[in-house]
């Protein structure tokens, strides 16, 4: 997968996409709850989590996703999925730390203006990449806003 970095980055973030795996992290909330204090306004961001074993039965608290809700062919069967990826947020953060062709056709796809991700996932994918532990959200975040104050 060839992808080039052509986001174009304003240090006025207002809008996140947050794009987590949720079968390796469960602490979305707390996740989202850091950011809010930052200073980014909880409804303005959007998540969508994926779940490496998606249960039809079950409700999930955010908007949650699976493999099945793409088809072979990499087309989205979701809606709410399709309508993130083609929001052009501020900000992008790529919350997973495996490679798994389904996030990364995702962020790939995301019309987001700046992609952020962890430095243990292909580097092509995001303008800036994070090397700390999924478990480590606090960390990550104090980091992203550092990171983004020095670019102001």
């Amino acid at each position: 997968m060839n992808t080039i970095k052509n986001e174009v980055f304003t240090s006025n973030i207002q809008t996140i996409g947050l794009l987590v795996d949720e079968s390796k992290f469960r602490n979305s909330n707390e996740l989202i709850q850091e950011l809010v204090l930052n200073g980014i306004a909880p409804e303005n961001i959007k998540i969508a989590a994926y779940r490496r074993k998606f249960k039809k039965k079950k409700t999930y608290s955010r908007p949650t996703f699976g493999k099945k809700h793409i088809d072979w062919r990499g087309r989205i069967k979701e809606n709410f999925l399709e309508e993130f990826i083609n929001t052009e947020f501020d900000l992008l953060i790529s919350y997973y730390d495996v490679e798994s062709p389904v996030l990364m056709m995702l962020t790939s796809k995301s019309k987001a203006k700046f992609k952020i991700g962890f430095s243990a996932v292909d580097q092509k994918l995001n303008r800036w990449m994070i090397s700390t532990a999924m478990s480590e959200y606090k960390l990550f975040i104090t980091e992203l806003f550092r990171y983004l104050k020095s670019i102001k």
